[in-house]
């Protein structure tokens, strides 16, 4: 299983629609699309989870493609560094 960070998404997108998205290029096995609480639009980026294989193929399907007025940017989730004091 391999995370995709999605930037870019127009705030008229809605899971649904972002699901079906990438379902063109297999199944999405999770999803988290950050929404604004107050105006119930999302905020521009997402997570989702999908094979190896579908996974690089929506990357390669989907990054620096116009959707609503913008550009999509897909890519590998990176790791987080982990939190800790100066060094």
């Amino acid at each position: 299983m391999i995370t995709l960070n999605v930037r870019g998404l127009p705030r008229s997108m809605t899971e649904t629609s972002l699901n079906d998205m990438f379902g063109k290029f297999g199944r999405v096995h999770k999803l988290k699309m950050a929404m604004d609480p107050f105006k119930n639009e999302c905020k521009g980026f997402a997570e989702l989870a999908m094979e190896g294989h579908e996974a690089r193929a929506a990357i390669a399907g989907l990054d620096g493609s116009f959707q609503d007025g913008g550009t999509l940017r897909v890519g590998l989730a990176s790791a987080r560094p982990a939190r800790g004091g100066r060094r």
